[in-house]
């Protein structure tokens, strides 16, 4: 989704160059003539403003003033501030009032545009940094979830009801929806916001280890325990617990678990007297607990106690309209891990990827938006970055020049002149081993060894390619040349 810059100037034809100028960078652009209008459009949410260029001098409300109030309203806007006089007086006190660059005019477009760049990317890592500070403190709320689909209303609903008392909530969906993001945010709305946050999957601790990580264990309770634990509830005290995949709990731990929810104690592992806690239980699982209760495998008793409060999380698929909010913050957030620099993600490809089932849901958008920035070669990511799901292959540098090709005719054909002989010098059918093998050699040859392409080309699998090289004893491009 393309970033929305604000053009706030009394001189149209000045609007209009700028205007021009944020379009041809690929920016989306919403103009104001004046002080007022420009900052009822820069302080509504709905308007998505994410850069302000503000014009100093102006009839009505000054461009300082304008400012001043844009910095308390929304801190978080960056805003450059344009003027016609360059005092340092005038400088300095635009800087104050929370501007982020200062430009005297007549200023070129281009230099107007790096300014954008830059104060999208300090806009970008400053969110990041506040959202990981937010989610390490158990201070996330529900502000911080992307959350606009009508799907995802009845979730926040429920969630902000659940965060004012300490009632066990059950959250409910496919894997990968973002059920963790959910709790932490019941937490950070709650009493216990700022309080520790422990979360454990359930479905990944060997289940020899269970008991010893929830509960604890004391030096020498087993072989192998050289030091005293204090055990997943006891690291929670005083704040939330966070059990992802229940279901997936043996049913000897159950058991045990049932007597920590009830009694608001554990036994630690070798202990020989409980330890009190104070935890707020957040369970969530992918599965019919109930099939499991029906079946034996998951304690009904316990059920009843983990499924007061349950929450349905929707799938990615049901909730398409929020995918490019994602990819936006996915983005922000690799930009900031990795020094990239990518801006956003195309109209095009925004498309696709609205339109893509999303077996993985969120974590597998996150993953796919990983790749992509990537592989970006631009500012902008475009459907050949998401190559799984477009189908199109990234650009390569690399430039192979077509077959030679034989033009004396062969039944009337013109072949190329590393056709592959269907007949051996027999006459007869040869192996489709062998005709196999040909065919992989000649499409390494073609394409250069770029072996996404040849899978591509070939409708195979790349762990499929590579097996079949290594079973032929093929030799790379780079090999042959070698030789």
């Amino acid at each position: 989704m393309a970033k929305t810059v604000l053009v706030v100037d009394d001189d149209p034809t000045q609007r209009r160059l700028l205007q021009a100028a944020v379009e041809k960078a690929g920016f989306a652009c919403r103009t104001a003539p004046d002080g007022e209008s420009g900052l009822a459009l820069a302080c509504d949410e709905r308007e998505g403003v994410d850069v302000v260029l503000l014009d100093l001098v102006m009839p009505g409300l000054s461009g300082m003033d304008a400012l001043e109030r844009m910095s308390d309203k929304r801190p978080d806007l960056p805003v450059i501030v344009l003027t016609g006089t360059s005092g340092i007086d005038t400088v300095v006190q635009s800087m104050r009032a929370g501007a982020i660059d200062f430009f005297v005019k007549p200023v070129s477009p281009e230099r107007v545009i790096v300014s954008i760049r830059n104060a999208l990317k300090m806009s970008s890592l400053s969110g990041e940094v506040k959202r990981l500070s937010k989610k390490s403190e158990g201070g996330m709320s529900f502000d911080d979830m992307i959350a606009g689909a009508k799907s995802m209303k009845p979730v926040v609903r429920l969630a902000e009801r659940a965060a004012k008392s300490d009632i066990p909530v059950l959250i409910l969906g496919e894997s990968g929806v973002g059920k963790e993001v959910v709790a932490r945010c019941i937490q950070g709305a709650s009493d216990r916001a700022g309080k520790p946050f422990v979360a454990v999957n359930c479905g990944a601790i060997p289940e020899n280890l269970v008991e010893s990580i929830l509960f604890g264990h004391e030096k020498g309770a087993f072989t192998g325990a050289v030091s005293k634990s204090l055990g997943k509830f006891v690291e929670a005290d005083g704040g939330t617990l966070f059990l992802d995949e229940i279901g997936e709990l043996p049913l000897d731990i159950q058991v045990k678990l049932l007597r920590a929810l009830q009694e608001g104690e554990v036994d630690s592992v070798g202990s020989r007297r409980p330890t009190k806690v104070d935890v707020r239980i957040i369970s969530a699982t992918n599965r019919d607990l109930s099939a499991q209760v029906e079946s034996g495998a998951f304690r009904e008793d316990l059920f009843y106690r983990l499924n007061v409060y349950p929450v349905d999380m929707p799938s990615l698929r049901e909730r398409t309209e929020d995918i490019p909010a994602l990819v936006d913050h996915f983005i922000s957030r690799f930009n900031a891990s990795e020094g990239t620099k990518i801006l956003g993600a195309s109209k095009k490809t925004l498309k696709m990827l609205s339109a893509h089932d999303w077996p993985g849901n969120v974590r597998q958008l996150e993953n796919a938006v990983f790749r992509a920035v990537v592989l970006c070669e631009g500012d902008q990511l475009q459907p050949e970055d998401f190559p799984q799901i477009s189908g199109l292959s990234p650009a390569v540098e690399d430039v192979v020049a077509p077959p030679v090709v034989d033009q004396s005719p062969v039944q009337g054909l013109a072949l190329p002149a590393d056709a592959i002989a269907a007949f051996g010098e027999d006459g007869e059918i040869r192996e489709l081993t062998d005709i196999e093998r040909d065919v992989i050699q000649t499409a390494i040859d073609h394409y250069a060894g770029h072996m996404s392409e040849i899978s591509r080309r070939l409708g195979i699998g790349r762990s499929t390619l590579y097996r079949k090289v290594n079973e032929y004893g093929l030799a790379m491009r780079e090999e042959r040349e070698a030789s």
